[in-house]
């Protein structure tokens, strides 16, 4: 069974990334979700990693603040697409979930989203888009939400327009 994972640093995490797993379930992607720590779970999360590759995940997306390593971690442990989505955070002004989530080492890619709701959000689009290389009924599901967001957008327009 074909799925995302979605893991996060922290408990703390949960409420910006149920963000995340609300887009994937309004595509009716299967997911899963768990919190494992880069550094105070590193065998948990390196087991998660190997056990859910080989039931089906196709993308994992981390979560995680600070040191933000989570990403790198899930990396190193799979071929599979890793989705980064640095936490906000008070020290450095979420500058270091950033940093380290981004500056990976070649070879080693981990695609990095926005800090916070809206990486949460485009990461579980990108995911999206990601499984829809290879099914169409998914990438016309996309296509469709485009049109949705535009039409919703027009609507939103005319209702506060003043043009000349």
């Amino acid at each position: 069974m074909k799925f995302i994972a979605i893991l996060m640093g922290s408990k703390s995490d949960y409420e910006i990334m149920q963000e995340c797993a609300k887009i994937l379930e309004n595509f009716k992607i299967k997911y899963e979700l768990i919190i494992t720590s880069a550094h105070r779970s590193p065998q948990r999360t390196k087991d998660y990693i190997k056990e859910a590759e080989k039931r089906g995940a196709q993308v994992f997306i981390a979560a995680a603040g600070m040191a933000a390593h989570l990403a790198g971690a899930v990396a190193a442990y799979t071929t599979k697409p890793v989705l980064g989505v640095p936490m906000q955070g008070n020290a450095l002004a979420s500058m270091d979930s950033l940093f380290s989530t981004v500056q990976m080492p070649s070879g080693i890619p981990v695609g990095t989203l926005a800090i916070g709701k809206a990486g949460a959000v485009n990461a579980a689009y990108l995911a999206v888009q990601i499984l829809a290389l290879n099914d169409e009924k998914l990438e016309k599901a996309l296509k469709q939400d485009r049109k949705d967001k535009e039409e919703k957008l027009i609507a939103d327009s005319k209702s506060v327009e003043v043009l000349l």
